[in-house]
């Protein structure tokens, strides 16, 4: 019942964001590509440029699937870091490690990638690491724990099941899914990041 709860909920929020932030609900936006709701169909009033920026900032929060604090926080490391504040951000918020858990196919959502990291199924250069916010270093190897590879759902991820539904792996990541293992090989590129995200409407938004 919680996952269905939890499943309808961000079907919901994929509506109200215009993007679809888990497999299932691709298809609901393509049957219903409108917002929530009784008025989702209503033609809406012109958006002010506040609530464009501010849903813009939604959108990508949404799609790592973290709180404002820890967004807030990024945001401020990548407008103190050489280079476009925007492009950094995304490339600071790719480097988490549930992101990057993802983006591997060990998981099928972001919510399933910070499951596993949570309940302590994946390692870091062999130590276990239950963050998922943990930053992965260029050169790092991320790993499922040698007892947890048994497990049902990461021995579906280890056939490549999830590769259906996913990205293909980005160049910044060597996979190797059948043994659950994956390093990040260098920063990622922002143009490389499969996020829908303006990032600079984003930096306006912070910048107000």
């Amino acid at each position: 019942m919680a996952n269905n709860t939890r499943a309808r909920r961000q079907v919901r929020i994929s509506r109200a964001l215009g993007i679809a932030l888990t497999p299932k609900a691709v298809k609901y936006l393509e049957r219903r590509p409108y917002g929530p709701g009784e008025h989702g169909r209503a033609r809406k009033k012109q958006d002010s440029d506040y609530a464009v920026r501010l849903r813009e900032k939604q959108r990508l929060r949404a799609q790592y699937g973290i709180r404002e604090a820890q967004m807030t926080r990024v945001f401020e490391e990548a407008r103190r870091t050489k280079g476009l504040t925007g492009e950094n951000l995304v490339e600071l918020l790719e480097m988490r490690l549930d992101a990057l858990v993802l983006r591997a196919g060990f998981a099928r959502t972001i919510a399933q990638a910070r499951q596993l990291v949570v309940h302590r199924h994946i390692m870091i250069d062999g130590a276990r690491v239950d963050r998922p916010s943990f930053r992965v270093a260029e050169g790092q190897l991320i790993h499922v724990h040698p007892r947890s590879e048994v497990m049902a759902p990461l021995q579906v991820a280890a056939a490549g099941a999830h590769r259906d539904v996913l990205p293909a792996v980005p160049g910044y990541l060597d996979v190797k899914l059948e043994s659950l293992q994956a390093r990040l090989v260098r920063r990622p590129k922002r143009t490389e990041v499969p996020v829908t995200c303006e990032e600079q409407l984003v930096v306006e938004f912070y910048a107000r």
